[in-house]
């Protein structure tokens, strides 16, 4: 029977949306592995899945509202699961650790995530379209002089997608 798995994220731009799309068609490959993705704002229940993959763009070092709200209202069912975490929105060439100085989370979810043991948290290079921000949003890339482009690494996406299907059909 296989292991029932949810992939969910919170998008603004539809850039974490399309990270969370990849990692679950990765984890569909496996014959072991039954993939639901979602949008957080659609997930009301995680005790049907063994697994949860969560993902929220960042936008000023915080998660999107929602993914954090999500975590808040599942913690104690996600602390029972094994869990992922990732993060998506530097811009820019190199590292995205080392471009976010060592930070993957933001600083107040901290607790929350210590007490769900996620198995593993990434972060990923984002992809920044001015034609898709708002003109505020725009003024703000613009002050701070953030890279605009599509910076996003899908293979090492593709790769931390395919080391959790093995850890989902090893432990469960």
């Amino acid at each position: 029977m296989p292991h029932k798995v949810l992939v969910t994220y919170a998008s603004k731009h539809n850039s974490t949306s399309e990270i969370a799309s990849t990692i679950g068609a990765v984890l569909q490959k496996s014959d072991d592995l039954e993939v639901d993705i979602r949008a957080v704002e659609l997930v009301e229940d995680v005790v049907p899945y063994s697994a949860v993959v969560l993902g929220s763009s960042v936008y000023a070092g915080q998660w999107h509202s929602s993914a954090a709200n999500f975590l808040k209202r599942h913690e104690q069912d996600l602390a029972k699961r094994l869990v992922w975490l990732f993060s998506s929105g530097p811009t820019g060439t190199g590292d995205p650790s080392t471009l976010m100085d060592g930070w993957k989370l933001p600083q107040s979810l901290e607790p929350l995530v210590e007490r769900i043991q996620p198995q593993g948290i990434a972060l990923f290079h984002g992809k920044l379209d001015p034609a898709s921000l708002s003109y505020l949003e725009r003024l703000l890339i613009k002050g701070v002089r953030a890279p605009v482009g599509d910076f996003r690494d899908w293979d090492m996406i593709r790769e931390w997608a395919a080391e959790i299907a093995c850890v989902i059909t090893q432990k469960t």
